[in-house]
């Protein structure tokens, strides 16, 4: 058994208590498991209502050297990552950790040679290769702070990012193909650039031999040029545990994108303990997230958590359904995948096609399956449960959010007794709570509330970059004393935590409170819906009112007879109270690019307030809106 891995359930039961009763023993014995340069002063310091919340304050170290170096006597030859690139008969590639230390250690060269150093930062903007988390992890190397833009971004939402952060390089790709689609990466960053006088350099890696691209000789590089002449022998510089590692950009999908920052120290030490204890890896195992490392997600568990456990992992570049519905079943097979981590939005697209996609594969390598990215429904779970994992896997429903810097509230798999669309218990060093609208603790079980975080960990980010005062306003000065997550919560008499989705996403039907994913659950129980999305509309009498946005398998004939089918199955599954006001059937919902419904949008199709929509270009898929915008509701 590997140290700092939960193998039973007591044994959860007794390390939570410990992080309770005394969470700087408690973190700072899993910290000592790291190469340090030097020791801190304090293990933590600081709080919620100063919002100056600090970890390992004073420490030295470098985070690559803890993700590499370390590992080269014991693992130098084992594979770091495996690549699975767009087209599945491409040349198989894999990286050894000696041979992606190497890489690394080469292009942490290039960065200094072209004077990037300690606190500068590094946009990237890159297809999804073994490339973007050299790139990342040479940043650190030099401690630089990287910031990782998804490669499906505008030139606009590129640019303000580079903007608020003042980039002074960016690394990207000639272009990325994402299925059939080629997308020109240089020439999104050029147009992004005309606003961005930060940026001094511009390093390109060719991937797709697109032609006619733009070049600035005085700014542009390719990569491998840089690289063909460049050092394997690179020196790790030593970072404050306090400095920052990375800025991430939330979606932003009211308001400005907010730059998350997270420190070196701390977040290092929660990737690597929540990695290790949710997906309880052996040594020999091969693990897979399917996330993009634009997102929170692909940072913490395909960069960071793996490396930090000598975990081989996979860099996916192509899609769920590329070239058919079968894709991520055959890379399971391929590789024969142990830990299988994605997003419910996947499963339930899937699981919408033919079973032939998934009996043509030996998937009997699993041994966790895991779910991220918002509530996974009852039926998805199920699905999930039966057909992939064949009752035997068992499911870790992650909650996180951007801002945690890991995984908060998880089953520990083949320890935590499951129970469909729960998140289940927090993780040793995470204490959850809900309160009322007032800020009131509530403390009796089978309730629901607003979730807060009472005690800081050691992953949550430290600031907004550049925005304090939004920092404190967002997460901290609602409820004095306690991180506010934005989320709605019900814990059940086991004390298990499910949650019901965004606080602005909870409605107040004629003053009961009802959660969106709840509800949502419920449609999706209906065999003709494929997905759902409901938000409330302006109501006389109950004050708010529900209207649901239904994708359905198939045309529907008799709309009124749908709404009262769906109506039955919402007050079987919750209550009369629950029952939509209005369904609209949609052919697709408006979705960010990490796969979230934009309810933003269909809250003000439903209040008829449509024209106040704003820019919606960034959306996966702007071109539902004005559909969605001319349907009719019944």
């Amino acid at each position: 058994m590997q140290p700092f891995t939960i193998t039973s359930f007591d044994e959860y039961k007794k390390e939570y208590q410990k992080s309770v009763d005394n969470p700087e023993s408690f973190w700072e014995e899993y910290a000592e498991t790291f190469n340090w340069h030097e020791k801190w002063d304090n293990v933590h310091s600081g709080s919620f209502e100063e919002g100056n919340v600090k970890w390992f304050e004073g420490g030295k170290l470098n985070i690559t050297e803890n993700c590499l170096d370390r590992h080269l006597e014991e693992h130098g030859d084992k594979v770091a990552f495996y690549f699975e690139p767009n087209k599945s008969d491409d040349v198989k590639r894999s990286l050894t950790f000696n041979e992606l230390h190497e890489e690394v250690c080469k292009f942490a060269n290039v960065l200094e040679s072209k004077g990037i150093g300690k606190g500068d930062r590094v946009a990237i903007y890159m297809a999804m290769t073994p490339e973007l988390a050299i790139a990342a992890l040479a940043c650190a190397r030099v401690g630089a702070v990287h910031s990782i833009v998804f490669a499906g971004f505008s030139a606009n939402s590129l640019a303000n990012r580079i903007q608020d952060c003042e980039a002074k390089m960016l690394i990207t790709n000639d272009g990325l193909i994402r299925g059939e689609k080629l997308v020109r990466l240089k020439d999104i960053s050029d147009k992004a650039l005309q606003n961005c006088p930060t940026v001094e350099n511009v390093i390109v890696r060719e991937r797709t031999q697109t032609s006619n691209i733009g070049w600035d000789d005085d700014r542009d590089e390719w990569w491998d040029t840089l690289m063909k002449d460049a050092s394997p022998d690179h020196e790790a510089v030593p970072i404050d545990a306090e400095d920052p590692l990375f800025i991430l950009y939330t979606s932003g999908s009211t308001g400005k994108p907010k730059g998350q920052v997270h420190t070196c120290g701390g977040y290092m030490v929660y990737a690597s303990y929540t990695m290790r204890n949710v997906f309880q890896p052996d040594e020999e195992d091969v693990y897979w997230c399917t996330a993009d490392a634009g997102w929170i997600t692909g940072h913490t568990y395909i960069i960071y958590g793996p490396l930090l456990n000598a975990v081989s992992g996979i860099i996916f570049e192509s899609t769920p359904t590329y070239p058919d519905p079968g894709r991520l079943w055959k890379v399971v097979e391929k590789y024969e995948v142990n830990q299988f981590y994605t997003s419910p939005t996947a499963i339930r697209a899937l699981m919408n096609k033919d079973i032939k996609y998934v009996k043509k594969y030996d998937l009997s390598s699993l041994k966790v399956l895991g779910s991220v990215g918002e509530p996974i429904n009852e039926e998805a779970w199920n699905w999930y449960n039966e057909k992939i994992g064949h009752k035997d896997c068992p499911i870790v429903d992650t909650w996180w959010q951007t801002e945690t810097g890991g995984i908060m509230i998880s089953p520990v798999p083949d320890v935590t007794p499951t129970k469909p669309g729960f998140a289940t218990l927090p993780l040793p060093g995470i204490q959850p709570a809900l309160v009322d609208d007032d800020g009131n603790e509530i403390e009796e079980n089978g309730s629901e509330g607003n979730l807060v975080i009472k005690k800081p960990w050691p992953g949550v980010t430290r600031d907004i970059w550049g925005n304090h005062e939004r920092y404190m306003e967002t997460y901290f000065n609602k409820y004095p004393g306690y991180y506010l997550t934005g989320d709605g919560c019900r814990r059940d008499e086991d004390g298990y935590y499910r949650i019901t989705g965004r606080i602005d996403d909870v409605l107040n039907v004629s003053g009961h409170r009802l959660g969106t994913a709840e509800i949502e659950d419920a449609i999706d129980d209906h065999k003709r819906v494929v997905e759902s999305a409901v938000v409330g509309a302006p109501h006389e009498v109950k004050g708010e009112a529900i209207y649901a946005f239904v994708i359905p398998e198939h045309e529907i004939d008799d709309p009124e007879a749908f709404k009262q089918e769906i109506n039955k199955l919402i007050t079987k599954a919750i209550s009369p109270i629950a029952k939509v006001e209005k369904v609209q059937v949609v052919g697709d919902l408006p979705k960010t690019r990490s796969g979230k419904i934009m309810r933003r949008i269909l809250r003000l199709v439903a209040a008829d307030e449509a024209e106040e929509l704003g820019d919606t270009s960034t959306l996966l898929n702007p071109h539902v809106v004005e559909e969605i915008k001319e349907g009719k509701a019944y």
